[in-house]
């Protein structure tokens, strides 16, 4: 792991054209708000390399994306320079005047982001540096249709057999744009109306909504249903619990969401940031993260090829090509009527 860290190193001195800097000067110090998640594995293959190249003290500030985004919006004196986010959160952001918009010129790898992901760039806010999307999980030993499309949870035989993404979860906007798809209209043209009313009709296929990937495993375990909408990364710890399920991605596309990496509209350090979230996306650290023996994230440089091994259950390839951006400047304005809608329909 070393031996990689030392290549990242002299990779980002040649993808950023810069040196490494004077080790006699100052060292100066990027504060990252981030979740905390597998901080030993994000110093030893991100941070730390990332610490030598540029003589720079990583600092981090850890919570929930609720948490920090609060604790950022209420203080415009925060020291925070960069800040990881869900899509979502960060369009909240970007509404608020929180975060730098962007200089690409200066984030050269952003060049070679997938699609979906370039997508997000338009707005000139910060890029994704990873991607998950939603599928359909089922037991084949238990349903008697063939699933193949989204379509398919409308087949009566379903009838109490299936679970879907509460609302407020990552993936309960995305379940109102599939149903929107579903009834073949495009959700902006009325604000959701076709998705509900398709909702409405799917009902009684539901048997319950869910928030946690660890309580869809234990229906699934215990037999209460038999077909889920889940996230890519929830099917491991579903098939751990009942072994037979099997997870498809419709041929007419899927759904992504993205952790995105933005600027502190407010830094002292944009210039840190940025080489910072060059570095992210680079080839090499996209294909280490990508690991299953480290940080398990799908890439969005279009460059990195991943070994079978380490594709498997990631939004990637194929599968990242036929993912649809969500657009959350369209809906986050209409969460609040979309919740109450929602929970009139499934969870009264």
């Amino acid at each position: 792991m070393k031996k990689l860290g030392l290549g990242l190193i002299a990779s980002l001195v040649l993808l950023s054209g810069c040196s490494t800097g004077n080790k006699d000067s100052e060292t100066r110090e990027l504060v990252i708000s981030t979740w905390g998640l597998s901080e030993d594995v994000l110093m030893e293959d991100v941070y730390g390399p990332f610490e030598e190249a540029f003589n720079v003290k990583i600092v981090l500030d850890t919570g929930t994306t609720s948490e920090r985004y609060t604790k950022l919006a209420n203080d415009s004196n925060s020291t925070v320079d960069i800040i990881d986010l869900s899509q979502k959160a960060a369009a909240d952001g970007y509404e608020a005047g929180l975060f730098e918009k962007l200089d690409y010129s200066k984030i050269p790898n952003a060049q070679d982001l997938i699609p979906s992901a370039k997508s997000l760039t338009e707005t000139g806010f910060g890029p994704a540096y990873t991607i998950n999307s939603i599928g359909i999980i089922y037991n084949p030993e238990t349903v008697s249709i063939d699933i193949k499309e989204w379509s398919d949870l409308w087949d009566p035989s379903l009838k109490g057999r299936i679970s879907i993404p509460d609302i407020s979860t990552t993936f309960g906007p995305a379940t109102i744009v599939m149903a929107s798809d579903v009834k073949g209209v495009d959700i902006k043209s009325d604000n959701g109306a076709a998705a509900f009313s398709a909702l409405e009709a799917l009902k009684p296929n539901v048997l319950k909504t869910y928030s946690k990937s660890s309580d869809l495993a234990m229906m699934f375990a215990n037999g209460e249903i038999d077909v889920a909408i889940v996230g890519d990364f929830g099917f491991p710890v579903i098939k751990n619990a009942l072994d037979t399920v099997k997870y498809i991605v419709p041929a007419s596309g899927t759904y992504a969401n993205f952790n995105t990496v933005d600027i502190n509209v407010n830094s002292k350090n944009k210039d840190l940031a940025y080489e910072f979230i060059n570095f992210r996306l680079s080839v090499q650290q996209q294909l280490q993260n990508a690991s299953a023996q480290t940080l398990n994230e799908a890439p969005v440089n279009s460059n990195v090829e991943l070994s079978d091994e380490d594709a498997q259950n990631k939004t990637y390839g194929d599968i990242a090509n036929r993912a649809k951006a969500l657009d959350y400047s369209f809906i986050n304005p209409l969460m609040s009527e979309w919740i109450d809608q929602y929970n009139r329909i499934m969870n009264q």
